[in-house]
């Protein structure tokens, strides 16, 4: 065995080409028993342990910087650099995080959840490390999916023009981007990415400059006849050559001997070099190989319960809107099945676009769509919203551009950590003017709210619901509001999933002789007038909400009571000033008092003044 937790740089540098195929055979093996049990990334982590072996071979992260975009692809990497007896805690509460986590080892550069990040931060540590007089490199390896991002691109606009030590690992599982085609390309290709080649390079660079007289023409006159040979070899320079990036590559991501010598190659030009490798996503299980979609993220044995779920519900749905009105059209940020875009992707294929990992661009773009008379909605998890924020504002809000939000993975979501929760929607959405949120609690009211958002609501409308399937409730579905009626001096108000329980709770309660009333909010915001009318007729009010507290509804409503002289107690419950960890949904409800046990338990009490 030699995969261990003592395993680093210098071990794996000086192994032999059988004990690193060795090391990689173990990589897979840890990699799939565990993920098969904790759930995870597993195709795209299957994918790239080749390539994370021969990067550790050659970067040494004691003095070397390794960026990871998304950093979903970073199990190998977490192996090697101290993790492997903690890795079976992986995706867990207070364990291995599914990402990378500087917090969680200095190994990792830098933190990874959203993509086409790791150019950008990776020349900046390149730069902050040249003005510190360190000699390392830094290598940031980006997926050619990742390289759909627009951010990418302004990373590499600057990068190109640096003389900084970076190394841009192209991990390439789907897409062609280089133009060089053919056995003569490759050859040649393989031929540019050794270290022999490369030294012999710049020894002749060298000699010819030196010859008295003659040497700076002749380097010059040799530079361009290699300039024309290369145009008519390759049908001029590809794209990250003209950023100004030396390109090696293709490199077969997959044969170890091909990786460390493009990496040595790469790390020893010391200035901006793009490296672009070709993996197999789910390389070394079949099932993964044959279908790497499917086995992009695995949920584990606990898997999540059966039943039909908020996104297939509205996949579907606006598959059967799709097909009765033309202007409906969807768009999605490169997740057609994980929100369910799929169902409209078959029946209405011309009016479905995927653009891709960017959701700055699907923003406005659906704006554009909006404009002239379409009815757009962009499938997105609340997550990656976030990074749509401007767009949302400047390009849809202000001119009352009638644009369906229809964002998927809201509140807690569980495993993935710190990075993907969706607890900021609320409190970004709800201070943008010309813009509606609605928040079902049922498949039903999901359904009621998109008809309502796509024919009802002007302006910014958006329809946010949880990760997974219904949980138990009993409500009428509604577009603003469901009360209980007044028995006691208690008001529980709640949204979303969370009402399922606020009403339970309320209920037993009341059963136990102290009479509480619940407030079921559908529409968010603009609140419902009607909501604080209620409100105001209770000494107290508790706000449970699975959000950010800080610009979140409870605060709102809270501010709207005291506007209309509420004299009464107001308690506000839910994510208070802190980011929420890895961990089950019901660990992380328990952790900010937002189970049903902490329900009951808050509303027992007597309020106090």
């Amino acid at each position: 065995m030699i995969l261990d937790n003592e395993i680093d740089h210098e071990k794996i540098s000086n192994m032999t080409l059988p004990e690193l195929k060795q090391l990689c055979r173990e990589l897979r093996r840890c990699i799939l028993s565990t993920v098969t049990e904790t759930g995870g990334h597993l195709s795209s982590n299957l994918g790239t342990v080749e390539l994370t072996t021969a990067l550790h071979f050659v970067f040494d992260v004691k003095t070397d910087r390794i960026v990871w975009d998304v950093g979903h692809q970073a199990y190998a990497h977490k192996l090697l650099t101290g993790r492997y007896s903690e890795f079976g805690t992986l995706r867990s509460r207070d364990g291995i995080s599914g990402f990378t986590r500087p917090g969680e080892s200095r190994a990792d550069a830098f933190i990874s959840g959203h993509s086409s990040t790791s150019i950008s931060a990776a020349y900046g540590i390149a730069c902050a490390m040249r003005l510190k007089g360190e000699r390392g490199s830094v290598a940031a390896v980006i997926g050619d999916g990742a390289l759909t991002g627009g951010m990418a691109y302004e990373g590499l606009n600057n990068a190109g023009k640096s003389m900084a030590p970076l190394v841009v690992v192209l991990n390439d599982n789907g897409m062609s981007i280089s133009k060089s085609k053919g056995a003569l390309a490759r050859y040649l290709a393989h031929i540019r990415s050794t270290r022999k080649y490369y030294c012999a390079k710049e020894h002749v660079k060298s000699v010819v400059s030196a010859v008295p007289i003659v040497g700076e023409k002749l380097e010059k006159t040799l530079r361009t006849a290699k300039g024309l040979i290369k145009d008519a070899l390759y049908d001029s320079s590809n794209m990250f050559e003209n950023f100004g990036f030396q390109y090696i590559g293709p490199v077969n991501g997959h044969d170890l001997e091909d990786m460390i010598e493009a990496f040595s190659v790469a790390k020893l030009m010391r200035k901006p070099c793009v490296v672009h490798v070709f993996t197999t996503k789910g390389k070394g299980w079949r099932p993964a190989e044959d279908n790497p979609g499917e086995y992009h993220a695995v949920a584990g044995k606990q898997g999540l319960p059966g039943g039909i779920t908020f996104s297939e519900t509205f996949g579907r749905e606006l598959e059967r809107l799709g097909t009765s009105d033309s202007r409906i059209c969807g768009i999605t940020a490169a997740m057609k099945y994980a929100t369910g875009m799929n169902y409209f992707c078959n029946s209405c294929g011309e009016r479905y676009f995927d653009v891709g990992i960017a959701e700055q661009h699907a923003v406005t773009f659906a704006a554009g769509l909006a404009v002239e008379g379409m009815l757009p909605v962009f499938a997105v998890y609340s997550t990656f919203l976030q990074r749509g924020f401007d767009q949302v504002v400047h390009d849809c809000a202000i001119e009352k551009t009638h644009v369906v939000l229809a964002i998927d993975r809201a509140g807690f979501t569980g495993e993935d950590g710190e990075t993907h929760q969706g607890i900021f929607d609320v409190s970004m959405l709800s201070m943008i003017p010309n813009t509606t949120v609605y928040s079902p609690a049922s498949l039903e009211e999901l359904r009621l709210c998109l008809r309502q958002a796509l024919y009802h609501t002007g302006g910014v409308a958006a329809v946010r619901y949880p990760k997974g399937v219904q949980p138990p409730v009993e409500v009428q579905p509604n577009t603003e509001l469901e009360y209980s009626g007044r028995h006691g001096k208690t008001l529980a108000v709640s949204y979303g999933r969370l009402s399922a329980q606020t009403v339970s709770a309320a209920r037993e309660v009341t059963l136990r002789g102290a009479p509480v009333d619940w407030l079921r909010l559908v529409r968010i915001t603009p609140l419902p007038e009607a909501a604080i009318d209620t409100a105001l007729r209770y000494d107290r009010v508790v706000f449970f909400e699975e959000g950010m507290l800080c610009g979140g509804i409870a605060q709102q409503f809270a501010a709207a009571l005291l506007r209309r002289g509420y004299k009464g107690g107001f308690e506000a419950v839910g994510a208070d000033g802190k980011f929420v960890p890895a961990g089950t949904v019901q660990q992380q409800l328990e952790m900010f008092g937002l189970d049903h046990i902490s329900m009951i338990k808050r509303l027992g009490e007597s309020h106090e003044t």
